[in-house]
C-alpha cells in the first residue's frame, strides 16, 4: 500500500514537471520568456503621471492603449525614447492582479526627428492568451521585474476597442498640441478661437496638452473642464528634457522638437480613438474655417469620407496689422490678457514657390502614426482641401513682412459669427471671473 502511495506521488510530481517543461518549450517557441519565482501580485503601483521615466534606460512613456490593428499585437505604448540609446525591451502584463511572463516588445521609431536625439516612439505588445491585462510595463532585456523597476502603465480602450465607430459618443474632437511655459492669453484661448470659436463651429470637446499656464488662463481652462467641453491634460516635459523652442535641432538645440509636439498629436489620436469620429489637429494660434459651410461637421459630411485624412492650408493674419475702424475694439475686453483676434482681418497671400505647411483632421481608426503636418502611417490616401472651401486662419506674426497692407487680402469670415462669438465669450469670461461688468 505504501509502495502504491508513494508510486503516486512520484507519478504526479512527473506529471507536473513534464507539464512545466512543455509549457516553458511552448514559450520560448512563442516568444515568451518565463521568468521562475515572480511575484504572483503585481509589484509596485500604476503610473499616476502622464509622463513616466523607464527604469534603466533614458527613454519615457507616455501611455498605453489597446490597438488591434497591427496582426500579432494588440497593445500599443506611446513614449519618447533616445534614438542613440536603443536596447532590446519586454512587455509585462498585470493579468487580474498577477503579473505575467515577459514578451518581446516591437519598437518603432517615428521617421520625423528633425535632427533631436529624442523621438516619439511607439511599442508593441501582445497580451498573453487567458490574460485580462488591465496594465502594462516595459523591461530592459537586461533586468529582471520588480517592484523598484515596474512602471505599471493603465491600458485605455480595453472595453471600448470593439465600438462601432457610429457609435461612438463625440463626431469631432479638437486637439491642441502644446500649452506653452506660462501662457496667458486668455482673451486668444476664450474668443473662441480655440474654445468659443469651435463651439460655434460644431466642434464637441476640445484636448489641451498643458507645460504650464499663466493664472487667469488657469482660471478659464478649470471653467470649461467643469462643463466637461475641455480635456486638460498636464504636460509637464519641461521637467524630464531641456525643451527647444524651434523645430530643427541644428539651429535650436535641446533634447527634443519644439515641446515634443509630435507625441501629444499622437497621443491625442489614441486618446479619441474611441471616442470621436474624427480629430482635429492644430495650434492654439490656429482656426480651421469653413468657408462654404456654417460649421464643420457639414464640411466633414461633403467631403469624400474614405479618406484618412483631409490637409487644410495655412494662411496667415499678421497681427502687425490691425481693422482701422475699431468695429471690436471692445472696452470690457482691455483689461483681460491676449489677442483679440475679430481685429486681424488682412490676409497674407502664401508663396507657393516654397513649402507650405497643412494642418489636419483625421479619422483616427485610420491612422496609425502622426507628424504635424502630414500623417505618416494610414489606411487610404489624404485629401488636400480646396482652400475656397476651408482654410486655417492663423493670427501670429508675419510670414512674408516684406508685404505692405494694400498686398494683403481683406478676410471678415470671422465676422459672420461675432453676433453669437462677442456674448460667448463675454459669458465663459464672467463665467471665469475675469469679466467685472
Amino acid at each position: 500500500m505504501k509502495n502504491v502511495k508513494a508510486f503516486k506521488r512520484k507519478l504526479c510530481l512527473f506529471a507536473v514537471a513534464t507539464l512545466v517543461v512543455v509549457f516553458v518549450f511552448w514559450s520560448s517557441r512563442m516568444g515568451i520568456t518565463v521568468f521562475m519565482g515572480l511575484p504572483t501580485m503585481c509589484p509596485g503601483q500604476p503610473s499616476e503621471e502622464t509622463i513616466t521615466r523607464l527604469h534603466g534606460t533614458k527613454h519615457l512613456l507616455v501611455s498605453a492603449y489597446a490597438d488591434r490593428r497591427v496582426s500579432g499585437k494588440d497593445i500599443r505604448i506611446i513614449g519618447i525614447f533616445n534614438r542613440y540609446s536603443a536596447q532590446e525591451l519586454h512587455c509585462v502584463f498585470c493579468c487580474q492582479g498577477s503579473m505575467s511572463g515577459q514578451s518581446p516588445a516591437t519598437v518603432l521609431l517615428h521617421s520625423d526627428n528633425f535632427g533631436y536625439p529624442y523621438v516619439t516612439t511607439d511599442v508593441l505588445c501582445q497580451t498573453p492568451a487567458g490574460c485580462k491585462g488591465s496594465h502594462v510595463a516595459l523591461v530592459p532585456s537586461q533586468l529582471r521585474a520588480t517592484t523598484e523597476n515596474l512602471a505599471w502603465l493603465p491600458v485605455r480602450n480595453l472595453k471600448e476597442a470593439e465600438q462601432e465607430e457610429a457609435r461612438l459618443p463625440f463626431n469631432l474632437t479638437v486637439c491642441i498640441s502644446v500649452l506653452f511655459e506660462n501662457f496667458n492669453n486668455v482673451l486668444q484661448a476664450a474668443d473662441l478661437y480655440i474654445l468659443e470659436m469651435y463651439r460655434l463651429l460644431g466642434v464637441n470637446k476640445v484636448v489641451i496638452y498643458n507645460i504650464s499656464s499663466g493664472p487667469e488662463l488657469d482660471r478659464l481652462l478649470h471653467s470649461y473642464s467643469q462643463e466637461g467641453f475641455l480635456e486638460t491634460v498636464p504636460w509637464p516635459i519641461n521637467w524630464h528634457l531641456t525643451l527647444s523652442h524651434g523645430w530643427l535641432f541644428s539651429e535650436s538645440g535641446g533634447d527634443l522638437h519644439y515641446f515634443r509636439q509630435l507625441t501629444t498629436l499622437n497621443e491625442c489620436i489614441y486618446r479619441s480613438m474611441h471616442q470621436s469620429r474624427y480629430v482635429l489637429l492644430n495650434d492654439l494660434d490656429e482656426i480651421i474655417m469653413p468657408y462654404q459651410h456654417d460649421d464643420l461637421p457639414s464640411l466633414i459630411s461633403d467631403l469624400q469620407q474614405q479618406h484618412p485624412d483631409f490637409r487644410i492650408e495655412n494662411h496667415i493674419f499678421p497681427k502687425t496689422h490691425v481693422e482701422p475702424s475699431g468695429k471690436f475694439q471692445l472696452p470690457q475686453w482691455e483689461g483681460v490678457p491676449g489677442l483679440n483676434i475679430l481685429q486681424h482681418i488682412y490676409r497674407e497671400e502664401p508663396d507657393y514657390s516654397i513649402y507650405h505647411p497643412y494642418k489636419m483632421i483625421v479619422r483616427p481608426r485610420l491612422v496609425e502614426q502622426t507628424s504635424v503636418h502630414e500623417v505618416l502611417k494610414k489606411s487610404g490616401k489624404s485629401y488636400k482641401v480646396p482652400r475656397e472651401v476651408c482654410r486655417i486662419i492663423h493670427v501670429r506674426t508675419p510670414l512674408r513682412a516684406s508685404l505692405k497692407l494694400e498686398q494683403l487680402h481683406m478676410d471678415m469670415r470671422l465676422w459672420d459669427f461675432h453676433q453669437k462669438l462677442i456674448p460667448s465669450v463675454n459669458q465663459a469670461l464672467r463665467r471665469a471671473g475675469l469679466l467685472k461688468t
